[in-house]
């Protein structure tokens, strides 16, 4: 059975080209202003062969996509979804079927690092996105490092 993950991206893009530099840039200015380590997230399946396929809406990728990925421990976390499985695989095929490809949502990105609240109906960033799939109200309010920090949280709890 796969095993569902909360992916937070915490590496730091190599590379000195325009686009790289924007794109760290960017990162940069997502883990400095939420106050944590990630710049981005995505909902993450085991598969049999060590990769994942990986669920969010990438700003690399210009929106909502699915993407086979290795995910190494130095760039990537991996926290476990404790949900029940089949309302999770529920959730993630019905919300990705109705969101693919809608674009990327620029201003609700910086909606939620400003706190200022906008946002876009048919766009997504990778942080709202995933918590609609993991069936949190108000999915907009979400950073990367916000998410990570409820589901760490309630792995604690439910380890214990």
């Amino acid at each position: 059975m796969s095993e569902f993950y909360l992916a937070c991206y915490k590496g730091k893009k190599q590379g000195k080209d325009l686009k790289t530099l924007l794109f760290k840039s960017l990162d940069w200015l997502v883990r400095k202003a939420t106050g944590g380590e990630y710049a981005h997230c995505e909902i993450a399946v085991s598969r049999h062969d060590g990769q994942f396929d990986c669920y969010s809406s990438s700003l690399r990728d210009g929106g909502v996509r699915v993407k086979t990925m290795h995910l190494p421990s130095d760039k990537w976390d991996l926290i476990p979804i404790q949900q029940d499985y089949l309302s999770l695989i529920y959730r993630l095929n019905t919300h990705f079927g109705a969101t693919k490809g809608q674009k990327y949502d620029y201003w609700g990105a910086i909606g939620v690092v400003w706190r200022i609240g906008r946002q876009h109906p048919k766009r997504w960033f990778c942080s709202e996105w995933c918590a609609k799939v993991l069936g949190l109200e108000n999915s907009a309010q979400y950073s990367p490092n916000s998410l990570a920090h409820r589901f760490q949280l309630i792995n604690s709890f439910t380890r214990k």
